[in-house]
């Protein structure tokens, strides 16, 4: 942020200059941002980013041939670039802002927002928030447990009868006493459940099957 102004320093990002002109004008005229750099692809945006270090970069999905909008989202990531990215697209769709999300973009809103609501958005994620309007984050909300029900691990009834003695506590023998199978079938069915669960004892596979709703 401008030390001198209290105006939150921008990159816009966008391959059509009449749109970016745009969003240019309204941030200008908002008095609360400065642009101090605008860019038309990927690679020129992560030049202007190292060399500017805005607050915020605005920048779209789509950038023509050559690195997207997550491409770029995922490099500044990835190299602790000095900026925060609101992304800014017409493609709404939850896979695709479930992936900005995921990469680590600050926020993501439609082309089709107002110029007030960027705006707010723009100094919104300077201020440390995700924006994420209300008609995306439903969307959002779905493709999240699409994904965590598409990578839940498939257990057998046995193993999750395993399990379930594991979370009250239960040690093999007495797993074994319960169920009325030898202990060397639950070792074998532990095991199992170990490597589906990516851990390595009885306390991680509880906790971990909690994080993923494998248990109630």
């Amino acid at each position: 942020m401008d030390e001198t102004s209290g105006r939150v320093r921008v990159l816009v990002v966008d391959d059509h200059p009449v749109y970016r002109d745009g969003i240019v004008r309204a941030l200008t005229v908002s008095g609360r941002a400065e642009v101090v750099a605008e860019a038309e692809n990927g690679v020129e945006a992560l030049e202007m980013i190292r060399t500017h270090a805005p607050d915020v970069t605005v920048i779209d999905y789509y950038l023509g041939t050559g690195l997207d909008g997550i491409g770029v989202v995922h490099a500044a990531v990835r190299d602790h670039l000095p900026t925060r990215l609101l992304m800014l697209s017409a493609n709404t769709d939850s896979s695709v802002v479930f992936k900005a999300v995921e990469e680590g973009a600050a926020g993501y809103l439609p082309k089709d927002a107002n110029r007030s609501e960027i705006v707010d958005a723009v100094i919104a994620v300077a201020r440390g928030r995700t924006v994420i309007p209300p008609e995306l984050a439903g969307d959002l909300a779905g493709e999240i447990r699409l994904r965590a029900d598409h990578d839940a691990p498939v257990l057998s009834e046995r193993e999750r009868q395993v399990l379930q003695a594991f979370a009250r506590g239960l040690s093999i023998p007495q797993t074994a006493g319960e169920l009325f199978i030898g202990a060397s079938t639950v070792k074998t069915h532990t095991q199992r459940l170990y490597e589906k669960l990516g851990v390595s004892d009885r306390a991680a596979a509880v906790a971990e099957a909690m994080r993923r709703g494998l248990l109630e």
